[in-house]
């Protein structure tokens, strides 16, 4: 009977433990998808503040990407950006998405 209560000790100690760990665990995931999808905004956000630039600049919007990334400093390394130009007087469609783990 004595074996058994001392089975019963360690048991919430260790039981705490692992729901504290599978909490931490959850939570850091649930941080990266935010930080992810953070990202994600401000690099759009970037790019359109840069495209809006070069209008007022140049008086008319960027024919491409490439010309952002060249002339004003773009970075875009860990997204796909989706740059559809539509007239040189029109803010162009910009649609940032991040790579999957092992995309490049």
């Amino acid at each position: 009977m004595k074996a058994q209560g001392k089975w019963l000790g360690y048991l919430v100690p260790v039981g705490t433990f692992l729901i504290l760990a599978a909490a931490l665990w959850y939570g850091m995931g649930d941080l990266q998808a935010r930080n992810a999808e953070e990202g994600v905004r401000v690099t759009e956000q970037a790019i359109r503040r840069a495209a809006v630039q070069c209008y007022a600049i140049e008086g008319e919007y960027p024919p491409s990407l490439e010309y952002l990334k060249e002339n004003y400093g773009i970075e875009a390394g860990e997204y796909v950006v989706h740059y559809t130009v539509i007239a040189s007087n029109l803010m162009p469609d910009i649609t940032v998405f991040a790579l999957e783990d092992g995309e490049e």
